[in-house]
């Protein structure tokens, strides 16, 4: 009998008869795509468990609600505990009531880790073990990028882990249509010069290379952002980026207003922009990417991150109607393959040996591979078979994580609200409206001094 049939018939005997496999999505040991042995081997390790309850509290609501629900039943399956998830659209408030009231859930799912932080400078969150650190670095690409996300300091000023990064979101995307690029021969860049040869190739040709649009309601303006975080990552050093979102360089630095201005290379050439300059700020970005798909295309390409296929026309294929390519980093300044994005984030926040057995089963791949198989879940865990994802998409995007040499949290999340979800947003409709790199960046950092 050959091993994996072996795994199979082991863990279908470990868990027959058990009073809820019926809820589990996949049965063990059926679906060759999962890593079954980490499953029955964290089963074997945790089984004094039964009968202990574990709440957890989070951002998550309708869909995502019951995807990490199906997750959740294989924690159960594997310990025999009770797990308790209620999620709120008012998390944010909401743990940090809970928190100073001493009553919250074993374990917050943070969607930001600013949050998280301040919690554990307040002593409100539990301390992970030095082998949670291993692991990232170890198993997670980028790690240390990873480690230093969950990295914050305590009470006493000392930094220790905190948090256990889980389902992570990509940004540094650029969408396109294959058949747009195969009429017109062109190819998809490797470097951010192929990337801006290819722009003024586009415009040579009489096409207009790009779709941005940054309307929001009141949030106009976020998605620029996003560009900008990604260039600082493709002309700095990660630690450049990390001290520019905290302030420790001023938002004026040199660096920082050259990073705007590689984003107003592209966006503020009316040449290179559908509508021209002038319509970046007045597009919202949820119609911006539809230019892709007009026949003859308005534009060629679309930067955004991975959700913006909710907003391509309806019955869109991804994979054949559209597709999308990693935002390539310049060949010449040699800084790898940074990758911006965003996640969540578990603590425990109020301590037992349940809360503890589940920060460990998220060290197992079959706690990533049963959220992959389903839909919107990406993960930069290495040992996870990308088979398991459900769809190409999926798995090419996940496999840019997986390459990723350095990962970067959304730095507009990371600031203060007053800038990352305000002046940097207005700052970035008045560049594109006309006003210099160097002024829009000295105005945002006049707001910042402001809060200080």
């Amino acid at each position: 009998m050959n091993k994996a049939l072996l795994t199979g018939v082991a863990t279908l005997a470990l868990f027959a008869g058990a009073a809820h496999a019926a809820d589990l999505k996949f049965a063990p040991g059926e679906d060759s795509r999962f890593n079954w042995d980490s499953f029955t081997q964290f089963s074997e390790a945790h089984g004094d468990l039964k009968g202990q309850t574990l709440s957890i509290f989070g951002p998550w609501l309708g869909p995502d609600k019951d995807l990490f629900e199906s997750v959740l039943a294989y924690f159960e399956e594997a310990t025999g505990v009770n797990v308790e998830y209620s999620g709120s659209d008012s998390f944010e408030q909401q743990i940090v009531i809970d928190t100073q009231a001493g009553s919250p859930a074993n374990i917050a799912v943070f969607p930001q880790p600013g949050l998280a932080a301040d919690l554990a400078a307040k002593g409100l969150l539990t301390k992970l073990p030095a082998e949670a650190g291993e692991f990232l670095s170890e198993k997670y690409a980028a790690g240390q990028s990873w480690v230093d996300l969950s990295t914050y300091a305590g009470p006493d000023g000392e930094k220790s882990l905190y948090v256990f990064p889980y389902k992570a979101d990509l940004k540094s995307l650029v969408w396109y249509v294959p058949d747009n690029f195969d009429d017109a021969g062109y190819e998809v860049p490797e470097s951010m010069e192929d990337l801006k040869a290819l722009t003024e190739q586009i415009v040579a040709d009489g096409g207009t290379p790009w779709c941005i649009g940054l309307g929001s309601g009141a949030a106009t303006g976020w998605p620029a952002t996003d560009w900008v975080e990604d260039m600082m990552l493709r002309t700095q050093p990660p630690e450049v980026y990390d001290e520019w979102v905290t302030n420790e360089i001023p938002f004026n630095d040199p660096r920082v207003v050259n990073a705007i201005d590689e984003f107003g290379w592209f966006a503020k050439n009316d040449k290179f922009v559908d509508g021209g300059s002038a319509a970046v700020a007045s597009t919202d970005f949820r119609d911006s990417p539809k230019g892709l798909f007009d026949s003859p295309p308005k534009c060629y390409m679309h930067h955004m991150a991975s959700f913006i296929p909710s907003f391509f026309p309806e019955g869109t294929e991804l994979g054949l109607d559209a597709d999308f390519f990693y935002f390539p980093a310049y060949e010449g300044e040699d800084l790898g393959k940074p990758v911006l994005g965003a996640g969540t984030l578990f603590g425990i926040t109020n301590d037992s040996p349940a809360a503890e057995a589940f920060i460990q089963f998220l060290e197992t791949p079959i706690a990533h591979e049963v959220w992959m198989a389903q839909s919107g879940f990406l993960t930069p865990y290495k040992d996870v078979n990308p088979e398991a994802y459900a769809n190409d998409t999926a798995r090419g995007e996940g496999e840019i994580l997986t390459q990723a040499t350095t990962f970067r949290f959304d730095g507009s999340d990371m600031m203060p609200g007053k800038i990352g979800a305000g002046a940097f947003w207005t700052g970035m409709v008045d560049f594109v409206g006309g006003e210099s790199a160097e002024d829009a960046a000295n105005g945002i950092q006049k707001a910042w001094d402001a809060i200080k």
